[in-house]
């Protein structure tokens, strides 16, 4: 009986100790999720006054169809552009167009020299890597300069503001940026916009690329 009982108060306590309660496991944040296209591009509160956005910014696809309505010719050159960028592995792409002319709305980027215009591309791939390589490549023709390359107007690197995958064009009326963030690559082309509004308005896009 002596031998008995010290066992018996050690299973009992071993089972007590199984029994209690165990701290609750806190189950890992889910990652924001990346914002859409549509709503990384430029919007109306990006931009100054008297620029007004024209009916066919939207999804990429959609403003190809437009597009090809009111001219084919830039269509079919966006056409191949986008065809490029899904090939090296964009997933969606939006577009939005701003402008004091509608004019503006169907040309080609920054090719309505005499019109005030704002333009906007952001697409977005699976992966960040994709989307450097893709940035990398270029964008609608629009390529990064060799690292070193001096060109006028030209700034390539972490000086953009933009990160280092990103180069700037400053040479008025024409102001552009393209750059990679995260899984996107963005692009803006401005006509007659200064450069404070220019830089406002690269900083809004850029702030939006989770």
């Amino acid at each position: 009986m002596s031998r008995i009982t010290p066992l018996l108060a050690v299973v009992v306590l071993a089972a007590a100790c199984q029994t209690q309660a165990q701290p609750a496991l806190t189950p890992a944040p889910s990652p924001s999720p990346h914002t859409l296209p549509t709503a990384a591009v430029l919007q109306p509160a990006d931009l100054p006054t008297g620029l007004n956005p024209c009916p066919i910014n939207g999804p990429f696809d959609a403003y190809l169809t437009a597009l090809a309505a009111a001219n084919p010719a830039v269509a079919a050159t966006a056409s191949t552009a986008w065809a490029g960028l899904r090939n090296a592995g964009a997933a969606s792409g939006a577009i939005s167009i701003y402008s004091t002319d509608p004019s503006a709305c169907s040309a080609d980027m920054g090719a309505a020299s005499n019109v005030k215009s704002a333009t906007s591309f952001v697409a977005e791939f699976a992966d960040p890597g994709e989307a450097d390589r893709a940035w990398g490549t270029g964008v609608f023709g629009f390529a990064p300069p060799a690292v070193g390359e001096v060109i006028p107007g030209v700034t390539r690197g972490t000086a953009t503001g933009l990160g280092l995958s990103s180069f700037t064009y400053i040479r008025t009326p024409v102001l552009l940026a393209s750059w990679h963030r995260s899984v996107f690559v963005a692009l803006i082309v401005t006509n007659l916009v200064d450069v404070t509004a220019f830089n406002a308005a690269t900083t809004a896009v850029d702030a939006r690329l989770n």
